[in-house]
């Protein structure tokens, strides 16, 4: 019996039908969705490339761009000649993109020797994910050929300069110094900061791996400005002497500091300005803090007999005396609550006014003085610029200081009339003497002689202003008078030169203790002198504070007068005389 065989599935096995997916409609969600997606992207980049492409494109920009300064090339300072004394010189800066330096201490134990830095400090610096910083600033174009041929990854450059001074030391109190981001920091590179430095430029270029400029951008440039060249009227030759004969004094008599003034009394020019201790404007920092100051301007002092000029000056030209008057004067005087004495015990002594001069006598000066008065000689005083500005426009100068006549008290004028209770820096009392050997006219001081713009314009200053403070005659009067301190008898033998004739002053004034505010052994020696004295071409000026080893303006600071004076008239091909001084009695009979 054969069996029947079933084409369907055993029973049981699907008792529900099975129902087939709707293809069709799938097909459609997904095509649905898909479009849906297209949509939104398509409207994304249309919001991306149309509505906002500018403005994300310009964000991106400037995400790359960089704006790098471009500094102004700083101007020369010159002397008189157009010897450079302060320059601009190309250097590099190191900087480093911390991200591409995969071994830190291989790279500045590298650095180390060239740099003369820590390798462990520059390691330390190397070290993190900052893409840009400085390494090192102002290195010379040679070690960074050395810095690039190691190539090194991570370490780049950019184009900088560097001031350097070409003679050191050599007039650097006026010159000054710049600080490590190349401004002025001291004497005239700060005071005309503005001047030499210029006015940097930038540029803005698309920035690539290290920060450095992408070849085939675009770049944005604002060139610089150059800053303009600044002659002094400082003749270097003259400078270098002072300096040198000055530091050697200083050392000899054990003395704190000293100075040197060479002034042309004609134009006012200042030909050396000099001061021991003084520093290397290359590297400041080696010296002490008060080495770095200009002392013939910033620092003020009495004069002491030196000031006895400007007295002696008033009363000849009010006419009150003459260089032949007799004076009879006392060993001892006293003047309101006080008794004044001559700086050596001695008896009455018949003195002219020439003699007064000759001898520094304070009581005969006091006497002189009283035959014009208090109110007259304050006049005189302030006539020759004591108590005012120079005009040389120095950063930290002391003008000085003269009490107004109504402050005066009973003793002021006595001790003003020779020297005591006024100041004035340096250039001032040079000043004194550079008007008597003009004739009388007092002109401006100045140390700037032109300004040289980048284009070749020169820029020469305004005139120097001028005042009259005693008249031609009284000035030829006061000269022979100052001859006599230097001649027989006088107190300044040592400052006389072979060949000129020389009239000048001696000073050897007292210093007041700041700890007690009296006058202690401290002193200023002093001597201010004019060659020739019967045609003046150079005031030369002395002064050395606190020497140790001597005291008298006559025996320390003349001999210094007579080795610069000795050596600028050779230099200025200043021709001697010829003819003898004149002598005038220093004494009377009877």
């Amino acid at each position: 019996m054969s069996k029947r065989i079933s084409s369907g599935p055993p029973r049981g096995v699907l008792d529900t039908p099975i129902k087939l997916g709707n293809y069709s409609k799938r097909g459609l969600s997904l095509i649905l969705v898909t479009s849906l997606m297209f949509v939104v992207f398509a409207v994304r980049l249309v919001d991306l490339q149309v509505i906002r492409g500018d403005e994300l494109a310009s964000a991106a920009l400037d995400q790359r761009l960089r704006t790098q300064e471009i500094p102004a090339q700083r101007g020369t300072i010159l002397d008189t000649n157009g010897t450079a004394l302060a320059i601009t010189v190309e250097a590099r800066n190191v900087t480093a993109d911390q991200s591409m330096i995969e071994d830190p201490t291989a790279v500045g134990q590298a650095l180390s020797p060239i740099l003369g830095a820590d390798a462990d400090i520059l390691s330390t610096r190397l070290t993190g994910d900052r893409r840009f910083m400085y390494v090192a600033k102002g290195i010379s174009p040679g070690k960074w050929e050395q810095i690039s041929a190691l190539r090194l990854p991570g370490i780049f450059s950019e184009t900088t300069s560097r001031r350097i001074y070409p003679a050191g030391e050599l007039a650097a109190n006026i010159i000054g110094f710049v600080g490590d981001e190349g401004t002025g920091l001291g004497g005239y590179e700060y005071a005309y900061e503005k001047e030499l430095g210029g006015s940097p430029g930038e540029v803005t270029y698309e920035g690539g791996i290290g920060g450095r400029a992408i070849p085939t951008a675009a770049n944005v440039q604002i060139n610089a400005e150059q800053g303009v060249d600044i002659q002094l009227t400082i003749d270097s030759d003259i400078q270098f002497v002072a300096q040198q004969v000055i530091a050697d004094a200083v050392a000899k008599e054990g003395a704190a500091d000293g100075t040197v003034v060479v002034m042309d009394p004609q134009s006012g020019h200042i030909l050396a300005l000099a001061t021991a201790p003084t520093f290397d404007s290359n590297d400041p920092t080696m010296s002490d803090q008060v080495n770095l100051k200009n002392r013939p301007l910033t620092d003020a002092f009495e004069p002491g007999s030196t000031s006895k000029v400007m007295t002696l000056a008033a009363v000849i030209n009010e006419g009150a005396a003459n260089p032949y008057t007799p004076i009879k004067v006392p060993g001892a005087l006293k003047r309101g609550d006080k008794e004044f004495r001559e700086h050596l015990p001695n008896e009455t002594r018949n003195l002219t006014l020439t003699g007064i001069m000759a001898k520094s006598s304070n009581n005969g000066t006091i006497l002189a003085a009283e035959r014009i008065g208090g109110k007259k000689l304050s006049k005189y005083i302030n006539k020759f610029g004591i108590g005012q500005e120079t005009g040389l426009d120095f950063p930290g100068e002391n003008k000085g200081f003269i009490p107004e006549y109504e402050d005066w008290s009973p003793t002021s004028f006595s001790t003003i009339a020779f020297g005591q209770g006024l100041s004035m820096n340096a250039v001032q009392a040079t000043g004194v003497f550079a008007t008597i050997a003009n004739d009388g006219l007092r002109v401006q001081p100045s140390l700037v002689s032109r300004i040289i713009h980048a284009d070749g314009t020169i820029q020469e200053p305004e005139p120097p202003t001028t005042t009259r403070v005693i008249s031609r005659e009284s000035a030829k009067q006061v000269r022979s008078m100052l001859e006599s301190v230097v001649g027989e008898g006088g107190t300044a033998t040592a400052a006389s030169i072979p060949g000129y004739r020389i009239g000048g002053k001696t000073g050897t004034a007292q210093i007041v203790d700041e700890m007690t505010g009296e006058y202690g052994r401290d002193v200023v020696a002093s001597f201010i002198g004019m060659a020739p004295a019967d045609n003046p071409q150079l005031v030369v000026a002395v002064f050395i504070s606190k020497p140790k080893a001597g005291r008298y303006g006559g025996e320390l600071a003349a001999p210094v007068f007579k080795k610069v004076t000795s050596y600028a008239l050779g230099a200025l091909e200043i021709p001697p005389t010829g003819a003898k001084a004149p002598r005038l009695a220093l004494t009377f009979g009877g």
